[in-house]
């Protein structure tokens, strides 16, 4: 029914067995104290190991680059371990599984600052909020603080703490990692205008606002292989502060230097909500043509929608988040056009196994 979609491909030197990718989505089901993975979320990724491509929730590089309660982080020797269950659960069901970095940048709480303040490019104020738990795991939306500027001396240590993190993903079996350029994270904010004010070396002009997100791609790539890096960017996305007018221009020379240093693949996360704009042709043929390598994109696509998209040249993967919630099976729904279950919203964050583990595959697949 999508003979490109559920074809065999392959990224870089790792075969996939279909084109269909598991998209990166928080779910804040760490097991506490520490934000440590475990053997509930390896059930859940392995569930979904049907896809060519699995890519984790954002996991935070450092404690500074959390924002959220119960975010899986990749700097502890507990948390390496724990993602270990995962990857070994993924390979063995067949697939396989790149690790999402991520910093949150400003979009953080003094709950996860020792009190002090989150960091970014500027002090200046999200606007937004973040998913804060309390002792009981109860959460709820709490306002973001305006931040503190990263100083000058802070970012070779910062670079440090994405390479560390990179090394320690592959300590776990990861095939990979994706750094988060996307959203209003870290990385997007120094690629704005709206969030980026500095007047050194990372800010103002489109060159300085992109030298963090290279020189952090550069020396991952130089620590674990540019091969196993892909780097995830939101051209349409304007939430968060994000509503930059450079942006457009600033992801095609993003799109330019990343194909110079050879990355696996580009992820597009597009915007998804339900009167987000459409992402225009002449965008995706300027993309194509600055970037070589394999491009994922991620937008709220049907199976007929990511198949036209595939078979224009557009993408070679297309990433399914919710689609993916409730029907761990989602390739084979896709490939018997079995009908597609709705997931429960008040499920998502937080919790146990119920709206996590608990979405059965689709009860006709035996009859």
């Amino acid at each position: 029914m999508y003979p490109t979609l559920l074809s065999p491909t392959a990224l870089g030197p790792l075969p996939l067995n279909n084109r269909l990718v598991l998209a990166p989505m928080t779910r804040c089901r760490t097991s506490q104290p520490g934000d440590v993975p475990n053997a509930l979320m390896a059930e859940y990724y392995a569930q979904r190991a049907s896809a060519g491509l699995l890519i984790t929730e954002a996991s935070q590089i450092s404690a500074q680059g959390q924002g959220y309660s119960y975010t899986p982080g990749i700097y502890t020797p507990e948390q390496i371990a724990g993602w270990r269950l995962v990857t070994d659960t993924v390979h063995q069901a067949g697939s396989k599984i790149f690790l999402q970095l991520w910093h949150v940048g400003r979009m953080s709480h003094a709950a996860f600052q020792n009190g002090g303040l989150p960091v970014a490019p500027s002090a200046i104020n999200p606007q937004a909020q973040i998913w804060l738990a309390d002792e009981h795991g109860q959460g709820r939306m709490v306002d973001c603080p305006t931040p503190r500027a990263l100083t000058l001396e802070e970012i070779p240590g910062l670079i440090a703490d994405y390479v560390q993190a990179a090394r320690n993903a592959m300590a776990a079996g990861f095939d990979g990692v994706e750094i988060h350029a996307a959203n209003g994270y870290l990385l997007d904010q120094f690629l704005r205008t709206t969030a980026n004010q500095r007047t050194d070396a990372y800010g103002g002009s489109q060159a300085n606002r992109l030298r963090l997100l290279l020189e952090v791609t550069q020396a991952i790539s130089a620590a674990i292989g540019a091969e196993r890096v892909g780097v995830r960017l939101a051209p349409y996305i304007t939430a968060r502060g994000m509503a930059c007018p450079d942006i457009i221009p600033t992801i095609l020379a993003a799109a330019t230097a990343l194909d110079a240093l050879n990355i696996a693949y580009l992820h597009l996360s597009e915007a998804d909500w339900d009167d987000a704009p459409s992402i225009p042709e002449h965008f995706r043929r300027q993309l194509r043509e600055q970037f070589h390598g394999r491009l994922i994109c991620a937008g709220r696509y049907t199976a007929a929608q990511a198949e036209s998209l595939l078979q224009a040249g557009w993408a070679d993967l297309v990433a399914f988040g919710r689609p993916f919630i409730a029907n761990p099976d989602l390739p084979a729904r896709f490939a018997n056009g079995w009908p597609l279950a709705q997931f429960d919203p008040s499920t998502l964050f937080g919790g146990d196994a119920r709206g996590y583990t608990d979405y059965p595959a689709y009860a006709g697949a035996a009859a």
